[in-house]
């Protein structure tokens, strides 16, 4: 009797040390997923931060050369009348490539998603999508705007207006509502093809959205941050 009692007795103290092995096992192995995400994720962090600072020095070093190329061509040009009108022309060329800061008359537009819903219509009609930034900066150019910018992001002959998923990039930058889209040229034309009766904007705001144009006397423009590059593009001789 005794015996079985013994046999019995060993028999749940094996059973309870294997259930704290067990627990014991799953805990580590839980311990080591949560390390191993922590870790994963701070090297992530460590590599965004790294490219980060990259680019700054980067940015930092393409606007020192710059610097440093304008004062050489100012010095070389100081008496040359031929170089200094081709110093001119240079400077007019940056100016539509998007390489400099320009100002000037023209229209601000603001286009703001739905801030009330209205259960009648399609929901994705009540929020601006990339499509009709696209539209808006179409039309600008069509009516000869000569330097246009949204939020910030100034539109050049390589600039990419794209949805993924629900965000919006311009330039690879992300951007969001409400957005403001700026355009140099004649504010009349401008404003009048921008407002003629259905235009873009009369289209935006059927969803309840946002869409205001304002003629402006004094428009300032930001140049392109990115660098224009052309592979593919030869001078023909």
């Amino acid at each position: 009797m005794k015996k079985k009692q013994i046999a019995i007795t060993l028999g749940v103290m094996c059973l309870l040390l294997s259930i704290a092995i067990c627990v014991q096992v799953r805990t580590m192995n839980s311990a080591s997923s949560t390390v191993s995400q922590t870790l994963a994720d701070n090297n992530l962090r460590d590599q965004v931060l790294k490219m980060k600072e990259r680019y700054d020095n980067a940015s930092n070093d393409l606007g020192n050369a710059q610097k440093e190329l304008e004062k050489v061509r100012q010095a070389a040009t100081q008496d040359d009348a031929s170089a200094e009108a081709k110093e001119q022309e240079l400077k007019e060329n940056n100016m539509i490539l998007g390489n400099t800061d320009v100002t000037g008359e023209g229209i601000e537009i603001l286009l703001q998603d739905a801030a009330n819903t209205n259960s009648s219509l399609n929901a994705s009609e009540q929020i601006i999508h990339y499509s009709d930034i696209q539209d808006v900066v179409n039309e600008l150019k069509n009516a000869g705007a000569e330097a246009i910018e949204v939020n910030g992001q100034r539109i050049v002959n390589t600039t990419a207006i794209t949805c993924e998923g629900n965000i919006i990039k311009i330039n690879g930058e992300r951007i969001g509502s409400p957005f403001t889209i700026k355009a140099i040229g004649s504010k009349d034309l401008l404003y009048g093809a921008i407002e003629r009766a259905g235009s873009i904007l009369d289209w935006i705001r059927e969803g309840g959205n946002t869409a205001i144009a304002t003629k402006q006397d004094n428009i300032t423009i930001s140049r392109y941050s990115g660098v224009i590059s052309h592979e593919y593009l030869h001078e023909n001789k």
